[in-house]
């Protein structure tokens, strides 16, 4: 008996179908489905949301249940607001300055007096500083700061106590725990001195071997990325492109024997439960994988207990590569690189959901189906499986 899709491919194929002018029997082609597979679906999904709306009789609503609407409108936009608030004051590269996130809130529709009330801040202030943004204090520093930065690019062998000697020449007058503080923050350091960290944090230890790893007659390690069936080795990573609503992250994973994406999530935050959600998708879809190797990178995400513990449960081999080494996975990177030319850099994307659907659509319907790869000779991931596979492996 087959296994069932998963519930996130079973939604993405909904979202495409209903997003998109093509028939059903297009769209089932392009995600490898019959149209009564995807009509069932649909029907199922059209079931379950009637359940959770409620019906309105005809007429006119009362002036009762208007206010009512416009209490839970206003509601909705003051949680929205703490919301947003939130995610802005965790960003910790931003300055704890209120006034842009208000701008961005009435940009989407949320009146400024709202905003304001909800975060206990003056409108009058804001809209001074909405008529001019930068201040005086704001100006004076990045005069400093270039100033500092022409002096170090033509000397970088000179400390902060010299550049402000240099800054000083140059019309700049500052202290020199002024100069230290700008030097410091923006890593302009000596060429003879300590070289610093950006967070001072080192990457954690490997969970797995490196199994990919080859070494030449010169001693120099290198990579070979080649399987000669299917689910013997599987590549994993994960990238991030920036929407209106923030950041989305796509963790996908690809079968090295024919190129296929065989598993991936996408999210809107970057935790260990998105790479275990992209390895249920492609043990889902692909069925036994004992034994099949998969090689990441050393992310958080691929070294957290949750993700071990999900590669143990389906008897796969994890494997790993060096800290800062994109070699070490160039057959993913090489796939991002697709997706980022292909889809994410085409336009601005102005939500997570319209983002997901465009990735979606090109990984199942284009990279899998359309676009032909030399590698393959000249053969669709899809094609190649059809035509490559032994039989045997097919019917198993």
């Amino acid at each position: 008996m087959p296994k069932p899709f998963p519930k996130e491919f079973r939604e993405d194929v909904i979202r495409v179908y209903r997003d998109s002018d093509a028939s059903m029997a297009q769209v089932a082609k392009d995600f490898g489905i019959s149209p009564s597979c995807l009509k069932r679906w649909l029907t199922i999904d059209e079931r379950n949301s009637s359940r959770q709306t409620t019906s309105t009789g005809p007429g006119s609503e009362s002036d009762a249940l208007r206010e009512a609407n416009k209490r839970i409108k206003l509601l909705e936009q003051e949680n929205e607001v703490l919301r947003r608030a939130a995610a802005y004051l965790s960003q910790a590269h931003l300055p704890k300055m209120m006034y842009p996130l208000v701008r961005e809130l009435a940009e989407d529709g949320i009146p400024v007096t709202v905003t304001c009330r909800v975060l206990k801040i003056a409108r009058q202030p804001y809209y001074r500083w909405l008529r001019c943004p930068i201040t005086e204090a704001e100006l004076t520093a990045a005069y400093r700061a270039n100033a500092l930065f022409d002096a170090h690019r033509d000397d970088p062998e000179f400390g902060y106590r010299f550049l402000v000697d240099e800054a000083r020449e140059a019309g700049e007058p500052m202290a020199e725990r002024t100069a230290w503080r700008i030097c410091s923050e923006l890593g302009w350091w000596s060429a003879f001195g300590k070289k610093r960290g950006k967070n001072g944090k080192k990457p954690g230890p490997p969970v797995h071997d490196d199994l990919c790893a080859v070494v030449d007659d010169n001693g120099r390690v290198r990579h070979e990325f080649a399987a000669a069936r299917p689910n013997e080795l599987w590549l994993a990573d994960i990238t991030e492109h920036w929407t209106g609503e923030g950041k989305l992250y796509v963790c996908a994973i690809k079968d090295v024997y024919s190129n296929r994406i065989v598993g991936y999530s996408i999210d809107s935050r970057m935790k260990s439960r998105l790479a275990v959600a992209a390895l249920s998708h492609a043990v889902a879809r692909r069925g036994d994988v004992a034994g099949c190797v998969l090689h990441t990178d050393r992310g958080s995400q691929f070294r957290s207990r949750k993700f071990v513990h999900a590669i143990n449960r389906h008897d796969m081999v994890g494997s790993m590569g060096r800290v800062g080494a994109a070699g070490d996975n160039a057959a993913m990177e090489s796939f991002f690189s697709l997706l980022q030319k292909n889809v994410l850099n085409r336009r601005t994307w102005n939500t997570r959901e319209e983002l997901r659907i465009a990735i979606v659509r090109w990984i199942e319907r284009t990279y899998h189906r359309r676009r032909r790869q030399a590698a393959l000779g000249r053969l669709t991931p899809v094609e190649y499986e059809l035509i490559m596979t032994p039989p045997a492996t097919q019917a198993a």
